[in-house]
């Protein structure tokens, strides 16, 4: 990029003549009557129109941009280069007197100092106004200014958050904190979230089974892959058509959630189906590719080792007033309604909504409560996510890798 010349220094036709011919656009009037004495002819007025010469490129010389020496401007462009030549010099003198008059007045106040001409023009860093001028400055690539360039939300993300690993106190609660303790050591949800997308956190794996944060799908499997939540309990105070076991926290969290349902007019929630192991997924997945086809079967059931249900965070839930109804039916009830507006409250979200399979490979399961925790959940909720995969900024797994 060249050098941009600064408005308190205009170009002059001395500058002008120094440069060298390749970047001079246009000769001298003195080359122009000592070309036209050497070569003993007269010079003589171009064809066009002064006002289209400008716009010709060459003006019939090898070298594009130069006039020959049988070119003479008209008397009308001298008559306007004075013009202008002239209002340049009375503006480059209202410049230099307003530069005295800041001066003089920054000298004169309470907390004099020394003042410089150009932060007159421009304004000072105490916020002073700048003084209006005639003639603006061009942006250079030291302005303020030139910071404020739109980046990507990425990088935005990284330097945000940071690398959050090295953070004092992260590593120690990776190690042996909850995930409670992990994520308020990251300096909270938000700071938690944006490293992970930034690629700011190589020490959370999100395959990690044992997690809150995990994301189980068809492209990222458990690891283990055979993982077993320990410890287990039955959420309290809930009705059950199953067994109705998941992680101890989870099944505190459904409590408070089913209760909190109850006592806001929502009706009964109980639970249909909560963890599942390795080797009883295996035996689901082949009941459902025996009825439905593997295609199909990949729609409703996940393949051993890619389910949510193992990790013991995941319960599918269904609507018990006068009796609970299966998985299918509570879609449309009240139950269903309220959960959607406030299963966060709890620590859980949809996993699989409606519109979304391109994403999370499933078809909408209003029934598959996920857990993720309060913190993880509440800005999950407040920044209008639909699937961990954009929450956590991971690709869509709609299919399987094989």
């Amino acid at each position: 990029m060249g050098v941009v010349a600064h408005p308190t220094e205009p170009e002059t036709r001395r500058s002008r003549r120094e440069r060298s011919p390749e970047t001079r656009p246009l000769p001298t009037r003195r080359e122009l009557r000592e070309r036209a004495a050497g070569s003993g002819s007269a010079v003589s007025r171009p064809p066009e129109d002064a006002a289209s010469a400008p716009a010709r490129e060459g003006g019939g010389s090898s070298e594009p941009g130069v006039l020959t020496a049988s070119v003479r401007l008209p008397a009308s462009v001298y008559v306007r280069r004075r013009a202008v030549a002239g209002a340049a010099a009375l503006a480059l003198v209202g410049l230099v007197v307003a530069g005295a008059i800041g001066t003089t007045s920054a000298l004169s106040g309470s907390d004099a100092a020394a003042a410089d001409p150009v932060a007159a023009l421009l304004g000072d860093t105490a916020g002073n106004a700048p003084i209006a001028s005639s003639l603006p400055a061009p942006a250079q690539s030291g302005d303020a200014d030139s910071a404020a360039q739109p980046v990507d939300d990425a990088a935005t993300d990284a330097a945000a958050a940071g690398d959050i690993c090295s953070a004092p106190g992260f590593a120690e609660a990776l190690s042996s904190g909850s995930d409670a303790d992990v994520i308020a050591a990251a300096g909270g949800a938000e700071h938690f979230r944006a490293a992970i997308t930034a690629g700011a956190a190589p020490c959370i794996d999100l395959h990690e089974a044992g997690r809150t944060w995990v994301v189980v799908n068809k492209l990222n499997a458990l690891d283990p892959i055979d993982y077993w939540p320990e410890p287990q309990a039955r959420a309290e105070g809930v009705e059950r058509t199953s067994g109705g076991h998941m992680r101890a926290d989870v099944a505190a969290a459904l409590s408070q959630l089913a209760a909190a349902a109850r006592d806001e007019g929502a009706g009964t929630i109980g639970v249909n189906s909560g963890f599942r192991s390795y080797d009883f997924q295996v035996s689901t997945y082949r009941n459902y590719v025996g009825q439905l086809g593997q295609s199909n079967a990949d729609l409703t059931s996940a393949r051993p080792g890619h389910s949510e249900h193992q990790t013991g965070l995941a319960v599918d839930v269904v609507a018990c007033d006068g009796g609970c109804g299966a998985i299918e039916q509570f879609g449309g009830t009240a139950q269903s309604d309220w959960v959607a507006a406030n299963a966060h409250r709890f620590g859980f979200i949809i996993r699989y909504p409606d519109g979304r399979t391109d994403t999370t490979g499933y078809e909408y399961e209003p029934w598959h409560l996920r857990y993720i925790g309060p913190e993880l959940a509440a800005l999950y909720a407040d920044g209008g996510y639909r699937t961990l995969e954009d929450f956590f900024g991971m690709p869509p797994a709609p299919t399987y890798a094989d």
